[in-house]
């Protein structure tokens, strides 16, 4: 995972190299070699903020593929209260993405947490759930 940090950091300079990177390119290796899992949770904790929506962002794909479901919401529990909206964005797409499968689950996640969830997350993540829960999610 050094090594892909630092090619992050070195070559990742544009919108297009960092999505296909995270999405592919680390999501893949991943799936490959789950043990690292670890290390991308670290990066929630950085205070770069392209780090940690890195660390959302990269389970995209294989969230999609019903893998990572514990580490999506251990994520999306560290970034929770996270000020920049990026970060926001990402894990809500991580949730939203995560929701194609598990839809309940992650409808529960949000409702367990829906007094502290920014809204910019809690929309990305309820955003393709059937209107019954996505108006129910929305209610304070």
């Amino acid at each position: 995972m050094d090594v892909l940090k630092n090619w992050i950091e070195k070559y990742v300079n544009n919108w297009a190299k960092w999505y296909r990177f995270c999405n592919h390119t680390i999501g893949s290796f991943l799936v490959r070699y789950p043990e690292f899992i670890e290390e991308l949770k670290e990066w929630t904790q950085s205070k770069n903020r392209w780090l940690k929506r890195i660390a959302t962002v990269s389970l995209i794909v294989p969230a999609k593929k019903s893998h990572f479901l514990k580490d999506v919401f251990e994520i999306s529990d560290q970034l929770l209260m996270d000020k920049n909206d990026l970060v926001q964005k990402g894990y809500g797409w991580l949730l939203k993405v995560t929701s194609y499968l598990y839809q309940r689950k992650v409808f529960q996640y949000v409702m367990n947490d829906k007094k502290n969830i920014p809204r910019t997350a809690l929309r990305h993540a309820i955003e393709k759930m059937p209107i019954a829960l996505s108006l129910e999610a929305m209610k304070r």
